[in-house]
């Protein structure tokens, strides 16, 4: 399991990449991330690891593997639906959600579900 900290610096580089996959980060997504985060009480390390992101524009897709690996590595965890719900509603500020958004939330969905069945799999190996 990942320190909580970690995870929530992981949810902003995954805000990051939900925000970059169009290419460039609109002013509405930004303004809606920011009400979003206003809400939870670790919205500022959430803003904070998404700024940084943004400030040294990183890879997404090499960032978007080390959020599945984190995720992974933390566990099935309730804070996950908030995840869902901000990369929903930020796909959805500027214009609405386009193609590559959507790709980005369903592939995020679908893969960090198949690396939990993965290791469950891996765990009743170790124990059979």
């Amino acid at each position: 399991m990942v320190s909580r900290d970690r995870l929530y610096q992981t949810f902003g580089e995954l805000l990051y990449v939900i925000a970059m996959s169009d290419g460039v980060i609109q002013k509405e997504e930004v303004e809606t991330l920011e009400e979003i985060l206003k809400g939870h009480p670790k919205g500022a390390v959430i803003k904070w690891s998404f700024d940084y992101e943004n400030k040294n524009q990183n890879d997404i897709e090499t960032l978007y593997k080390k959020v599945i690996e984190v995720f992974s590595d933390n566990g099935p965890d309730e804070e996950y639906e908030f995840m869902l719900y901000a990369l929903a509603k930020i796909a959805d500020a500027s214009e609405g959600m386009n193609s590559k958004e959507e790709k980005v939330i369903t592939n995020f969905s679908r893969d960090l579900l198949e690396r939990f069945k993965n290791d469950i799999e891996k765990i009743k190996e170790k124990y059979s």
